[in-house]
């Protein structure tokens, strides 16, 4: 593919994230898997994608210094602008001249010769001065939202929660690529040896601390691997790991997982499991069930049962009090894993941060009676947000007076938790500079 027809890919994918709010890591995997981009240039156009969107707001303090600011720009000409300049500010692999010639045909062709002029002049305007310097914005909150690409009013609430050290470290681990981690199948191979053979293939690798069955890739591609390919081992976040560590889960168990898909965590725990017992998996839509099915036999587990349901309606398919252990990785804002899926910082509210919460305590109150006394309840979300962990901590326990937090849930987490700046007396928040992953936050409740 010509560097033109690439940047016009980027371009096509960047354009529908902002007009069609579709997610990122989708259309990209649509585009690599239809092979008209050559192995050279996945990295190139996996990086321009989520660097340019990541930075839309920074990309935009810069243009609208060297834009008049009654002058209307369509919004593809503003993309292009935007994926343009941040190839020039935050890339060194290709030259500035390059990039403005690139852009300015694009703008040749897909509008007029105005439009490429004025493409080249604020993109040689920009080559020339350079981008104004964030260090004059004088309001704190401000700066970091310009800074890192986050609006304001999310700064502003996540200050109030963690003050501004904590907020700003998050707000520029979320503008950064995190190192992909896998699980390993250990029904078939230990970690050592997976370690071993990855290693042996040019992979730089490394055991998470989260799980025993955890490796994180510091360097290669382990998904063009055998290893990956014949389910030896599977895509997981190291903090999504931590929930099957922490269910203390034994072989034969009756267990719930009731906001399974896509199975990640599911799968996890059938392998805890050794795949013996009996786990159910639901999803609201049918369409992820099969997802969590598929996922099971990808790894040759057959304890799993995936089906279709609302959480909030399993006890119209289950007896009181049925499951040892339950699992409640509630639908949430996903503001924990905004590095990875950059989009959502930019469409979520606190209105749809207040009605998660709210489903969320919908979802544990109604799963809290299917579970057997004595038995424990996981509660998960990837996000960083107070009134959908703590907060629903506080509400379930106040309307729960059976169930509690479990102690032994502090003494049990791995090594190098103790002193986690997240950890609270109602659960664990995971930052994502923390250990370098997503944030997420998690809790165990007990039924005495």
């Amino acid at each position: 593919m010509s560097n033109y027809r690439l940047r016009k890919t980027i371009l096509d994918i960047l354009e529908r994230m902002e007009k069609d709010g579709a997610y990122s890591h989708l259309l990209i995997d649509y585009e690599l898997k239809t092979g008209k981009i050559k192995a050279k240039d996945e990295g190139l156009l996996t990086e321009i994608v989520y660097g340019t969107f990541q930075r839309k707001l920074t990309l935009d303090y810069y243009l609208d210094a060297f834009i008049e600011s009654r002058k209307k720009i369509a919004p593809w000409v503003r993309m292009l602008l935007r994926m343009s300049v941040y190839q020039m500010v935050f890339l060194d692999k290709v030259p500035d001249h390059a990039i403005i010639h690139e852009a300015v045909e694009i703008a040749k062709t897909k509008g007029n010769k105005g439009i490429a002029s004025l493409v080249n002049g604020v993109l040689r305007s920009i080559q020339r001065k350079g981008v104004p310097d964030t260090g004059n914005i004088k309001n704190s909150a401000e700066r970091i939202a310009i800074e890192t690409s986050h609006p304001e009013w999310l700064v502003n609430r996540w200050i109030a929660m963690y003050g501004e050290q904590i907020t700003r470290e998050m707000c520029e681990a979320n503008v950064t690529r995190k190192a992909l981690s896998v699980r390993v199948q250990p029904l078939k191979i230990s970690r050592q040896e997976v370690i071993r053979l990855l290693t042996a293939q040019g992979l730089e690798v490394r055991p998470s601390v989260f799980s025993s069955q955890g490796i994180v890739i510091d360097k290669g591609n382990v998904l063009k691997t055998d290893l990956f390919k014949e389910g030896i081992v599977t895509i997981q976040d190291q903090s999504s790991m931590l929930v099957a560590e922490m269910l203390a889960i034994k072989p034969g168990m009756e267990v719930l997982d009731a906001c399974s898909a896509p199975g990640g965590k599911a799968t996890h725990i059938a392998e805890k499991m050794q795949n013996k017992g009996m786990l159910y998996a639901y999803d609201l839509h049918a369409k992820k069930a099969k997802l969590i099915s598929q996922k099971a036999r990808d790894l040759d587990l057959t304890i799993i049962v995936a089906n279709e349901a609302d959480a909030r309606k399993l006890q119209e398919l289950h007896e009181i009090e049925s499951f040892d252990r339950i699992l409640a990785d509630a639908p949430c804002s996903g503001l924990g894993v905004i590095r990875g899926k950059p989009e959502i910082k930019y469409n979520k509210n606190a209105t749809d941060i207040k009605r998660l919460a709210e489903i969320q305590l919908e979802i544990l109150l109604h799963v809290a009676p299917l579970l057997k006394k004595d038995g424990l309840l996981i509660y998960s979300t990837c996000t960083v947000e107070q009134t959908e962990n703590e907060g629903v901590v506080k509400s379930f326990l106040q309307q729960q007076p059976d169930f509690i937090i479990d102690q032994r849930f502090f003494t049990e987490l791995p090594a190098g938790f103790e002193h986690s700046p997240g950890r609270t007396e109602n659960g664990l928040q995971i930052f994502p500079q923390t250990f370098q992953t997503d944030g997420f936050f998690l809790t165990r409740f007990r039924k005495k």
